[in-house]
């Protein structure tokens, strides 16, 4: 098990880290005072269908206490600091082997007030395939989210993560293995905090692995919304995407790095990542940086790429001739921006409640958004 003691034995980390170039660690820390272990209260966490219905037999949520273990390809002071103020705040998820079912599975997190965290372990049995949405919701001056495990080989898994803070820090920390010809999509809804870091890493370590990583991000006022994304390939046959989109209004900023590795012996690997960011006002700014580690010859493919730009006047006016008032018009194409991922991230039913979350964010943040 981690303590505070692990943390603080580690160099802090400095902006040369690919991790930390745009979001110093003592922003993200929750008093500021890198050199200290505050105590933490745990947020609350359970577990139903997305109707409201209990979940089924072949899922189980249970506190327990977690030990972190062999995480070789994380970031150590944000999982030696999670791991720490977690110790109390463990929750195993469990996923019987050959488990279905075709509703969501909805496992939602009340941050409280003050500060708090949570360790989530996701293990996720052999062939199963069924879709789940972690909620994070709260008013917390600072929130910790810590998500490890496994994802059994021969799975099918829609994993989608929907932070909806009213206001604070979140720090979101993912490490997950994929298994043997596994399906992962892994889908990211990031609004409402003031201040959003997340390390997510996806590791494909047996052959036929697959993972798409799909990001939908809305920034308004003045959030820092900062996502890091890192894929390793280290078997042969292996498969990801990397798609991101990030709107953002006001003086808010994005931030997307993602990492695709490519590991020596994996051949047959397939890696592709894009990120598209749309500018909503003259103040908003956005940053994405892809990046590639191909120590492999023999591979279907790699590539990268950006693209940011306004919204479209054109279709704006569009719009408007039809009867939009010009927010409305902006909102529209907003909508339609982000949802060009939410809809890979899953069924028709997620899919509609990830519209009718995103269309109640646009409506929440209003003037954050278009000035």
């Amino acid at each position: 098990m981690q303590t505070a003691a692990d943390y603080l034995s580690l160099p802090q980390p400095d902006r040369a880290d690919h991790l930390w170039r745009y979001t110093p660690w003592r922003r993200v820390h929750p008093t500021g005072d890198v050199t200290e272990v505050p105590d933490i209260s745990s947020g609350s966490v359970s577990i139903t269908k997305l109707d409201g219905s209990p979940v089924p037999k072949g899922v189980s949520l249970e506190r327990v206490d977690l030990d972190l273990g062999d995480l070789p390809d994380s970031d150590p002071v944000t999982l030696s600091f999670l791991g720490a103020v977690t110790a109390t705040s463990g929750w195993k998820v469990k996923i019987d082997s050959k488990f279905n079912l075709g509703t969501p599975l909805l496992l939602d997190i009340d941050t409280g007030e003050g500060n708090s965290a949570v360790h989530l372990n996701l293990q996720i049995g052999e062939l199963s395939e069924f879709e789940l949405i972690t909620r994070v919701r709260g008013r917390g001056d600072w929130f910790g989210l810590l998500r490890t495990g496994e994802v059994g080989s021969g799975s099918i898994v829609n994993d989608i993560v929907v932070g909806l803070m009213q206001q604070g820090t979140m720090l979101r920390v993912d490490s997950l293995d994929i298994g043997r010809d596994a399906q992962v999509r892994a889908g990211t809804v990031s609004s409402g905090s003031d201040r959003t870091k997340t390390d997510l890493r996806y590791l494909l370590k047996e052959p036929g692995g697959s993972v798409r990583v799909l990001g939908s991000v809305l920034g308004a006022g003045s959030m820092h919304l900062d996502h890091h994304v890192e894929i390793l390939h280290d078997a042969p046959e292996t498969f990801s995407r990397l798609s991101w989109h990030s709107a953002c209004g006001g003086d808010s900023r994005t931030v997307g790095t993602g990492m695709l590795k490519v590991m020596d012996g994996s051949k047959g690997a397939d890696a592709a990542q894009i990120f598209h960011n749309l500018l909503l006002s003259k103040d908003a700014e956005a940053d994405s940086i892809p990046e590639l580690e191909v120590l492999e010859h023999e591979v279907v493919g790699c590539g990268h790429g950006t693209a940011n730009g306004p919204l479209d006047e054109n279709q704006l006016f569009y719009l408007q001739a039809r009867g939009l008032d010009p927010s409305e018009a902006r909102r529209v194409l907003i909508a339609a921006f982000l949802n060009s991922t939410l809809s890979e991230m899953g069924s028709e039913n997620l899919h509609d409640w990830l519209v009718v979350l995103l269309s109640s964010e646009l409506e929440r943040l209003g003037s954050g958004i278009d000035n």
